[in-house]
């Protein structure tokens, strides 16, 4: 038996528009806090122009099928952590993290913001990679990591975050072990915990004379042993898919390893794709969500501004 609830409220009642407004106001605070994430990674842009480079959301875009949809997560991670003042603190944690669409299947994707601290990982960057572990392995998504890190930011990071760092690489191998598909492009340097990241992967895909996985760079090599070594001999793109076989492709660009990345989705989901898998239109959305009552710019009405104010459905 189904049971009806009538709701009194009224969407085009003052209170309503109050809550409305208001809604609205919050909502342009957030796209403005990560509107400014983004254009502190644009700021690099002349420097991955000249490494003939992709910035990061560059990056994420080509990877995606074009129209689909985009889930962006944790956008706000780390706000006003790395810095106090509300005007100058950039959120995001170091990191982008969303679940988009691959030749049609569902996945996981998150990537380095290497336009900011070259990738550093920030401590509430660490808790969204985790997070974004846990959201694909709880429903089942792919693991599509663009890496291209300069490790932990050890200027801000806390003792404890070393202690939770191996949840990240554990969780990899979790991942992988339920039948996940874990596939990294190494965009460019993988350094200390940027290095596990391909090395815990199923599928490594490295960029000719811009990739580089080591756990330490050549200065502390010759620091702590006397050996010298150039960055492609200890880690190099070439050296770790000819010698090494960390990496299993090869691409000449950042576009090329795109690329292969689709195709590398798109073969591992060829034989047992389902209908559900596939994203779907808006207007397949909205077709679905036409019985409801209210539509969505009704639905903003809905929340009081305050958290302590009751909420009357």
């Amino acid at each position: 038996m189904s049971i009806h609830f009538q709701s009194g409220w009224n969407p085009a009642s003052p209170q309503a528009q109050e809550r409305r407004a208001a809604m609205l106001a919050r909502i342009d605070a957030w796209r403005a806090l990560e509107e400014r994430a983004a254009q502190a990674s644009a700021a690099a842009k002349p420097l991955f122009d000249k490494r003939g480079q992709l910035l990061p959301r560059e990056r994420v875009a080509l990877l995606l099928d074009r129209g689909a949809p985009w889930l962006p997560l944790s956008t706000l991670a780390g706000y006003l952590q790395d810095h106090k003042d509300p005007a100058k603190s950039v959120p995001g944690g170091g990191m982008l993290a969303g679940i988009g669409f691959i030749e049609g299947v569902r996945c996981m994707v998150v990537a380095s913001d290497s336009g900011i601290e070259a990738g550093a990982i920030q401590a509430m960057g660490l808790d969204k990679i985790l997070r974004a572990q846990e959201i694909a392995l709880q429903n089942r998504l792919p693991f599509i990591h663009l890496v291209e890190s300069a490790g932990a930011n050890l200027m801000r990071y806390r003792v404890e975050g070393f202690v939770h760092g191996g949840a990240l690489f554990r969780n990899l191998a979790r991942l992988s072990a339920a039948g996940l598909p874990v596939v990294t492009v190494q965009h460019g340097s993988g350094t200390a915990g940027g290095a596990y990241m391909p090395g815990l992967s199923d599928i490594v895909i490295m960029v000719r004379g811009r990739s580089r996985a080591f756990l330490a760079g050549p200065p502390l090599l010759k620091a702590a042993t006397g050996e010298v070594a150039t960055e492609e001999e200890l880690g190099g793109a070439e050296m770790h898919t000819g010698i090494s076989g960390l990496g299993e492709y090869l691409a000449e660009d950042d576009r090329h390893a795109l690329g292969i990345a689709r195709q590398v989705i798109a073969a591992f989901h060829e034989q047992n794709r389902s209908p559900a898998q596939y994203w779907r239109s808006q207007a397949a959305i909205d077709s679905e969500a036409s019985g409801s009552p209210f539509s969505t710019d009704e639905l903003l009405a809905l929340m009081p501004a305050h958290h302590r104010e009751p909420v009357d459905m």
